[in-house]
């Protein structure tokens, strides 16, 4: 049997950077970024995947900076709308399973208790106006695919809110911390691991997406604030600054966030039998992968 060949999009993002660790043991599996591909250019994302003829292709790639986006939103169209959308017609065309990764911020975060995937979506900025155009041109194509909405998104490497106060810790005697917004800290490992975890199962001799092709929430299980994710974390340093939490209002941006990020994981339990640890626990192994690093 030939070794399938999976196409990743993002090579050096913190989701990127773990899937190629979590996909080796699966199939052959090649990396794209840029500049080799330009999301502003149809026709380089056509070719990358031509080039390889996968039987997977994970678009890993997004614009991400959700500030800058408000007042220069054409890359972020071109990164997160048009490009997904162009995967998923050359996906469809080889018969290839996509997969996607979408956002929290598709919603407007003024539910009471957990998002579902068939929640009205409402998002509040242009990036997750960006992301939801993405997930419907997907759906529009209609292939195999499967969309990953996930939300606070960390790890142990690239830029993320962990590694950043971890930084402003050492250099400040107090931070102060938006207490209003609420969501599940996820790490770019878990979401890997995942991810791997439904490739198998769809690439496994009798498999298939057999009619599975949708949006699934995939999050850290439980829920915290920014302040009690960093006072977690911070709690555990040699030292510790001033911690304060504040309101979204004294925190102004030029994006506005959903309050309530928290989001179902029941369908992807369900479906494919995936789930995800405790936000706390997932910390834990983050903060040890560090602690080895610096020692």
């Amino acid at each position: 049997m030939s070794i399938p060949k999976i196409l990743v999009f993002g090579r050096v993002g913190q989701v990127g950077w773990e899937l190629r660790h979590k996909l080796a043991c699966i199939g052959h599996v090649v990396n794209v970024d840029y500049p080799e591909i330009d999301f502003s250019k149809p026709d380089s994302i056509r070719a990358a995947v031509r080039a390889v003829e996968p039987n997977v292709i994970i678009n890993a790639a997004a614009y991400t900076a959700v500030d800058k986006a408000e007042s220069a939103p054409d890359p972020a169209w071109a990164i997160n709308a048009t490009g997904p959308g162009v995967i998923a017609e050359e996906a469809k065309r080889l018969g290839a399973l996509m997969v996607h990764y979408s956002t929290d911020y598709v919603y407007n975060g003024a539910k009471q208790g957990p998002w579902v995937e068939t929640d009205a979506t409402g998002p509040l900025n242009v990036y997750g106006q960006t992301k939801l155009a993405g997930d419907e041109a997907i759906a529009a194509v209609g292939g195999d695919y499967v969309i990953l909405r996930t939300s606070w998104v960390y790890g142990a490497r690239g830029a993320n809110f962990l590694l950043t106060m971890l930084r402003l810790a050492k250099e400040r005697p107090e931070l102060r911390i938006v207490d209003d917004q609420t969501g599940s800290p996820t790490t770019s490992e878990c979401i890997a691991q995942a991810t791997a975890q439904i490739v198998a199962q769809v690439l496994a001799p009798g498999g298939g997406l057999n009619g599975r092709s949708g949006v699934y929430h995939l999050t850290s299980s439980g829920a915290t604030t920014w302040f009690g994710f960093a006072k977690t974390f911070l709690s555990k340093q040699p030292t510790v600054p001033k911690l304060t939490p504040i309101p979204t209002s004294e925190y102004p941006v030029p994006a506005k966030r959903p309050a309530n990020s928290v989001l179902s994981c029941q369908r992807i339990a369900d479906t494919f039998g995936v789930r995800m640890p405790a936000w706390e626990d997932a910390l834990d192994l983050v903060l040890e992968t560090l602690q080895e690093r610096s020692a």
